[in-house]
């Protein structure tokens, strides 16, 4: 019994979380229902979706979280191009938000906001994936006039731009606020091929896509490639800590200065109305303009320079060739 004792004492200090030699990490959270829903469609497991958030809903209503996840099953829908699916699943969603919305305002949380600008979005797609572009872009802009004022605006000014932008002059990128150099009129680049790229301040994306964007503008200089570089404030700076416009300012310039100093001769208008009209809920976009003014790609998110290159040497040939 002796000879046990100090191997007994041990085990118990070693059981013991006071003297564990690696402190436990603290239990991941258990997955969000709109997480596993996701999932189930990633795995191309589509039933196995609906069923869960059905039964989500069972249990506990149609709470905003719920009403995310279903709106799940119709982006699930369009992307595997089942379009009749996605349309009717899409029209649930947005006639669940809008019996919602008779008793809240659609911003007074951020998973409804999700819900119903997916909703649009796919019904939009699926509308356009059948053929009916035209009357997707119509349905959007009717859509447009009924939540101007709501966060959902950029995301569907964005569905509007993928479906009808490219092809038309481009957007205006002056603003009375800014970084850098004066914003250039649209009629002052006219004749240059220019790169419009839309920015955060708090965005990993933006800051991988910066050395991509810089090595572009050295390689085709000669070219006159130019960019502008439009951002706006989100009311917070570092670790989300709310800001005043005049701290976010500096704020904003630190950011500029440190990840894209590159940038510093280069105009960043800053404007809300700006990511408005180009639709920026994804961050970065991208927006390519020929020598002739005209949006020739419109892109969000992130591009390598395997993908952004052809882009560039399209729009960098002179106004009017065919490349």
């Amino acid at each position: 019994m002796t000879r046990m004792l100090p191997a007994l004492l041990m085990s118990l200090i070693v059981a013991t979380p006071g003297f564990a030699q690696d402190a436990a990490k603290p239990a991941a959270p258990p997955p969000t229902i709109v997480q596993v829903v996701r999932d189930a469609i990633a795995a191309k497991d589509f039933a196995k979706a609906e069923k869960l958030v059905l039964a989500e809903m069972a249990a506990h209503g149609t709470t905003p979280i719920a009403v995310e996840a279903f709106s799940w099953l119709g982006r699930g829908a369009v992307a595997a191009k089942n379009y009749p699916a996605a349309m009717t699943y899409a029209a649930r969603t947005y006639e669940i938000v809008e019996e919602q919305l008779k008793t809240r305002k659609l911003d007074d949380e951020a998973r409804l906001p999700i819900a119903l600008g997916a909703a649009i979005e796919v019904t939009a797609l699926a509308t356009a994936g059948q053929g009916g572009r035209s009357d997707a872009v119509l349905y959007l802009r009717k859509e447009i006039d009924t939540y101007t004022g709501t966060s959902i605006i950029e995301r569907l000014n964005k569905n509007v731009n993928l479906l009808s932008l490219e092809g038309t002059p481009a957007l205006p990128v002056d603003s009375p606020k800014w970084i850098g150099t004066p914003p250039p009129s649209m009629a002052s680049l006219r004749g240059k091929p220019v790169i419009v790229y839309l920015w955060a301040h708090w965005c990993p994306d933006c800051k991988v896509q910066g050395p991509v964007l810089e090595a572009m503008l050295a390689k085709y200089q000669s070219a006159g490639l130019t960019l502008v570089a439009p951002t706006k404030f989100y009311g917070y700076v570092a670790k989300r800590a709310p800001a005043g416009p005049e701290e976010e300012l500096a704020y904003l310039t630190g950011i500029r200065d440190s990840v894209y100093p590159w940038m510093k001769a280069m105009s960043a208008p800053i404007s809300e109305q700006i990511f408005a009209q180009y639709g920026v809920s994804t961050t970065p976009t991208l927006v390519l303009i020929d020598r002739a003014g005209n949006v020739s790609k419109y892109h969000p998110g992130q591009l390598t320079v395997e993908q952004l290159e052809p882009m560039i040497q399209k729009i960098i040939a002179p106004a009017g060739s065919v490349r």
